[in-house]
């Protein structure tokens, strides 16, 4: 399960209103009969139009400045063996994401008029999508850019051959086209994986649209806030804020579990992944100790997403040792946080 929260991005060629995100998130619709769209819902109601959305964020945003966020995007994208476990996925990620914003809303330490915080105090939309594609920034696409490079080079000579403008054999310029293409590293289906590919298997994810105020329009919740859950003196009063983002992350795989009864998995789990980054010693001992399916399963959980099971380089290599070890460190963390939310 991977969660990220992101503040509306301002300036350039966003503007202050939502319409531009709630139009993206609309993108998987385009063609599609009536009957085979994925229309936005809340908490209470589904079918909800993108208008309405549009209307109902950019009206909720009272007293905040221009260069404050008026709402934040939150994506959920279970795993294969998470969705492996739902029966129907539109219904059970609806379901899911109804449970999921009751672990948002407790995760603030916040009162609104001396009382806790309740699902009904927030505004927010959601929308699931099942299809995702390559982007630049994928690691597919990255290894696989050397081989692209060179085949575009190859098609610009055999262009400039066939007008005239240079001499070469075409026949052998294919040829070694066709063998960069299945050299690249990184193939689907037996082709090379391209920007804006297709993602094969299952791809159903969530995408939430929560208004930084509440449903009232009144009080300000920011889940990117800098302070974590804390109290502090304000005018002579002890004042909650902040957001606990570890409590958050954590209650929504327990959520998932005890919603659809999932056993998971050690590498799956947020601890895991954050021992991994700050407490590597605790995150191998924790390895090392589980029943050996569940070790097989998590070197196969772990194998795909680059984190290594164990330490498996010689002493001798140490400093090359380190050096993978934290680039590795590196893309897990990539991985588990965003611009606002983060270990």
């Amino acid at each position: 399960m991977y969660i990220t929260i992101t503040p509306q991005k301002l300036g350039g060629t966003y503007s202050q209103s939502s319409a531009d995100f709630v139009g993206y998130l609309e993108k998987e619709n385009e063609g599609l009969e009536q009957r085979d769209m994925e229309h936005f819902f809340n908490q209470y109601d589904e079918g909800i139009s993108a208008e309405e959305v549009v209307k109902g964020i950019d009206g909720n945003g009272a007293k905040l400045k221009k260069t404050e966020p008026k709402f934040y995007s939150i994506t959920v994208s279970p795993s294969k063996y998470e969705l492996n476990r739902l029966q129907k996925s539109s219904e059970d990620l609806k379901k899911y994401t109804r449970e999921l914003m009751k672990d948002y809303v407790q995760s603030f330490n916040r009162e609104i008029n001396g009382r806790p915080i309740t699902i009904d105090d927030i505004k927010y939309y959601a929308k699931i999508e099942h299809q995702r594609i390559f982007k630049g920034t994928d690691f597919q696409i990255k290894e696989n850019q050397p081989y692209a490079t060179k085949i575009l080079q190859l098609k610009t000579e055999i262009r400039n051959v066939q007008d005239g403008r240079a001499e070469g054999n075409i026949n052998k310029m294919n040829k070694e086209i066709s063998k960069l293409e299945k050299a690249a590293p990184h193939q689907q289906n037996g082709k090379r994986i391209v920007q804006g590919m297709p993602k094969a298997g299952n791809q159903s994810h969530i995408h939430i649209i929560v208004s930084r105020k509440d449903a009232s329009n009144s009080f300000s919740l920011s889940p990117g806030s800098k302070h974590k859950a804390s109290e502090v003196e304000m005018h002579g009063k002890n004042v909650k804020r902040g957001f606990d983002r570890d409590k958050f992350f954590t209650n929504a795989e327990k959520t998932f579990d005890k919603t659809f009864g999932y056993k998971r998995n050690f590498a799956e789990t947020y601890k895991a992944r954050k021992d991994f980054i700050k407490n590597p010693k605790i995150y191998f001992a924790s390895l090392m100790k589980l029943p050996t399916n569940e070790k097989a399963l998590a070197s196969k959980i772990m194998g795909k997403a680059g984190i290594p099971m164990m330490p498996s380089i010689p002493v001798t290599q140490a400093q090359l040792a380190m050096k993978v070890f934290n680039r590795l460190r590196r893309g897990v963390e990539v991985a588990i946080k965003s611009s606002s939310i983060g270990i």
